[in-house]
């Protein structure tokens, strides 16, 4: 809502007051004000000139050669290229040394040999949008009315003085989207007076029912419909005060009829519509739910297709306007109507917010509609058109309003305590400053004891229930002297569930590893809704039943799709070294047509590709493999607790490398995958060698993990036996680890491998599996003999249960 801060003052005294002091005031009282404009751009010295001679220049085709009376001593000569400059016009001037918008100043200048002291503007060049600039007006200067005063500031006459504020109404605020509504919220905060617009009709002999009826079929979408007639009006431009206020309000003047409809909307908050009543077909109104297909032609020229859905006002016959929304072209008025038909109307929001919506149609009209208008303000909304019709038109008004009323009015009642309202606020505040508040808001109300009966007022449809009733004591009491309070009552500090903390430990881990988060899309294609190579085929897809675009229409089943998208976008812009991760959910039902919420599991995933690490000046570069993505895991299940628990089992899976692939296993059950994307895939998706994880992350969180023992450091010294073992190639090293940990018993501490080797010099079939064993007791020296018993039991064991022998 766009509120200018001089025509507000026809309604409140504000004139002590800057429309700055207004914007505080009104931000302060809960009705924000976004900005304030400001309608003069820094002009200055534009004066009204009188054009007292116009002729041809006579070296230029298209510009002309004027003299212009600005009042002072002698005429001005300037040159104008505007096409509809001519003798007699009274026409807004910068003088030399004026400045226009942009700072832009006028000089003295010579156009083709003549010179020109001066410039003869345009509303555009005095800084309105052309949007707004009247049609007569849009491709030349604007012509004042001839009753202007010579060498006069054009800036006052054209309201470029004054200054606009932009409200930010939150939804409930209706009341606040006219003139009236946002002085009775002035006048409130300000403890003063609003002065409403006075209505005096002067009325004919003839009666409006003579002229039309009216007939409602749709009672429930429109509780009531009143039209008045006005005869022997003249079609022309509305007067320049008028002109300016719409201008103010972004509204680009017409005519002074379809003006008038539009002054009124912005004052009273009322949705008019003037139909030309010979153009209208009939001397009956019918208002009715549209035939489906039915069509009609709008005033912007479009031919809109309805439905029954819609509400259309009819002659009895055809559609002549869509309710609320737009009216008909064949009723338009235009520069011959004579006499109008003013429709004023209840229409019910949700009515005209769907047919907006259908037909792509916004407007003021279905705007204020939509958002509630005030239903005691519509047939006073016709009183005062057809008044100003009267007045500016020079039309006559016949007697009367033909209504089809079916409007239940009535103020709603809201009760509330004393104890409540300053309980719920934190304030002492006592019965005579409560009701000081609500005379201010022009509330009747009533007082029992300390209980307060309100009747919130028709254009207030916000107040339904007490905590309403609050809120505006606690907006006109102001914010900022409401005390600050503490909760009374025990509190409980937020706290991290130990889910919580885990799946951060997750993320700061894979971040401090070189892995970058990514956060992608849970809707997805229905092929990649089916996973990595289509393996959740046989999952039944959750599908949107509105989605924004087939790109994001089924619930993922899998990270990995989407992460190999983050991995060809990085690619394609020449990022050929990304590891990123992601911590989201899939969606799984088990439901062949899926009626029931789906299941959410929490997944981990990551893809990697290129150079893992690089040290130019080492000549160093490690290039992503296997068992890179392997160490972040198992650096990751160390981190957990979970190391002792976890196993890879080679394996293969859709969509991965056979020979590159291993299935992650949590106490034998598999909670995972990691591997290489398949060549063919990656071939597909124009990658680079890519590997890639996904575990399922709730199984790992929610695991039990032992508590954790620290150890002090050995005190006693330790011995080392490296043994390479010949085993066959099928048989894993972890295999092999986990029987030497077995036979080991309590003093062997720590097993790792150090070498792999197959060769000429080795069997075919067979490879050779090098580990280095520590053996050490923390409370005393061991004996060589104590670990050659052990160690032998170890090779003992290796022979029986993986086939290993000591490599000669």
């Amino acid at each position: 809502m766009l509120v200018s801060y001089r025509w507000l003052q026809e309604y409140i005294d504000i004139s002590d007051l800057t429309a700055a002091d207004i914007a505080e005031k009104l931000t302060r009282g809960g009705v924000e004000v976004d900005i304030i404009h400001s309608l003069n751009k820094g002009i200055k010295d534009v004066v009204i000139g009188h054009v007292v001679e116009c002729g041809q220049h006579p070296n230029a085709d298209k510009l002309n050669l004027c003299q212009v009376d600005i009042g002072e001593e002698e005429n001005t000569q300037i040159v104008c290229g505007a096409p509809n400059v001519a003798a007699g016009q009274k026409v807004a001037v910068a003088k030399v040394g004026a400045v226009l918008p942009g700072n832009f100043k006028i000089k003295k200048a010579k156009l083709r040999g003549e010179a020109s002291h001066g410039m003869i503007c345009s509303l555009q060049e005095l800084g309105i949008e052309s949007k707004l600039v009247a049609k007569e007006f849009a491709d030349g200067i604007f012509v004042f009315p001839n009753d202007v005063e010579t060498g006069t500031d054009a800036l006052e006459h054209l309201n470029i003085n004054d200054e606009v504020l932009e409200l930010d109404l939150t939804p409930n605020r209706a009341d606040c989207l006219n003139m009236i509504g946002v002085a009775y919220e002035v006048a409130a905060l300000l403890g003063r007076e609003v002065k409403l617009p006075t209505v005096e009709l002067s009325e004919s002999s003839e009666q409006a029912a003579d002229y039309i009826s009216v007939k409602v079929e749709a009672q429930e979408d429109n509780p009531y419909y009143g039209a008045r007639i006005v005869k022997d009006l003249k079609v022309g431009p509305s007067p320049l005060w008028m002109q300016n206020r719409l201008i103010a309000s972004g509204i680009r003047p017409i005519s002074n009829v379809v003006d008038i409809t539009n002054y009124v909307l912005l004052e009273y908050g009322q949705p008019l519509h003037a139909f030309d009543y010979d153009r209208f077909g009939s001397k009956e109104v019918v208002v009715r739910h549209a035939r489906e297909g039915e069509e009609i032609v709008t005033l912007d020229g479009e031919t809109r297709k309805l439905s029954s859905e819609h509400l259309v006002i009819t002659n009895g016959n055809e559609p002549t306007a869509v309710a609320g929304v737009m009216g008909g072209a064949t009723s338009e008025v235009e520069d011959d109507t004579t006499t109008v038909l003013i429709e004023a109307a209840y229409f019910r929001g949700p009515t005209v917010r769907q047919a907006s919506k259908d037909l792509g149609l916004r407007s003021d009209s279905s705007h204020r509609f939509e958002k509630g208008v005030d239903p005691n303000r519509v047939a006073k909304a016709a009183d005062r058109a057809a008044q100003l019709m009267a007045e500016l038109a020079g039309g006559t008004v016949v007697s009367g309003i033909v209504e089809a009323d079916y409007l239940t009015l009535s103020e709603q009642k809201v009760t509330v305590t004393l104890t409540r309202i300053n309980q719920l606020l934190g304030t002492s505040l006592s019965g005579d400053d409560v009701s000081e508040i609500f005379k201010r808001l022009q509330f009747e109300f009533t007082v029992e004891g300390e209980t307060f009966t309100v009747y919130a007022p028709t254009r207030r449809a916000d107040i339904e229930i007490e905590e309403d009733i609050i809120e505006e004591v606690a907006r006109l009491y102001g914010y900022d002297h409401i005390p600050t309070t503490l909760p009374i009552g025990a509190t409980t500090p937020g706290a991290l569930t130990d889910y919580q903390a885990k799946r951060r430990v997750v993320r700061r881990y894979l971040e401090t590893a070189g892995l970058s988060q990514a956060i992608t899309y849970s809707l997805t294609t229905p092929k990649q809704a089916k996973g990595l190579a289509g393996e959740n085929e046989g999952l039944t897809p959750v599908t949107l039943s509105m989605p924004m675009s087939e790109d994001r229409s089924t619930m993922r089943t899998s990270l990995l799709p989407h992460l190999l998208d983050v991995i060809s976008y990085n690619r394609n812009r020449n990022v050929n070294d990304v590891s990123v991760y992601e911590v989201g959910s899939i969606f799984l039902s088990e439901e062949e047509v899926v009626t029931k919420q789906p299941t959410e599991k929490e997944m981990v995933a990551g893809a990697f590709t290129g150079v893992w690490q690089n040290h130019p000046w080492q000549q160093e570069k490690k290039l992503v493999d296997f068992f890179v993505v392997k160490g972040v895991l198992e650096g990751l299940f160390a981190k957990l607790g979970l190391e002792s628990e976890i196993t890879f089992t080679q394996g293969q899976k859709p969509g991965f490398h056979p020979g590159r692939t291993a299935i992650v296993e949590h106490n034998g059950s598999e909670v995972g995958v990691i591997g290489q994307v398949h060549p063919s895939l990656q071939k597909e998706l124009d990658l680079n060698e890519t590997y890639v994880f996904q575990l399922e992350l709730e199984t790992l969180l929610e695991a039990e993990v032992d508590a954790v023992f620290y150890q002090q450091l050995p005190r006693y010294p330790s011995i080392t036996r490296d043994i390479a073992l010949v085993v066959d190639e099928d048989v894993s090293a972890d295999h092999v680890k986990t029987v030497i940990e077995t036979a080991g018993q309590d003093l062997l501490k720590d097993v790792y491998l150090f070498d792999l080797y197959q060769g000429e010099h080795m069997e075919e079939g067979k490879k050779s599996l090098a580990f280095s064993l520590k053996y050490y007791d923390p409370e005393r020296t061991l004996t060589d003999e104590e670990v050659t018993k052990v160690h032998t039991n170890v090779l003992s064991q290796l022979e029986k249960q993986a086939g290993a022998t000591l490599r000669g």
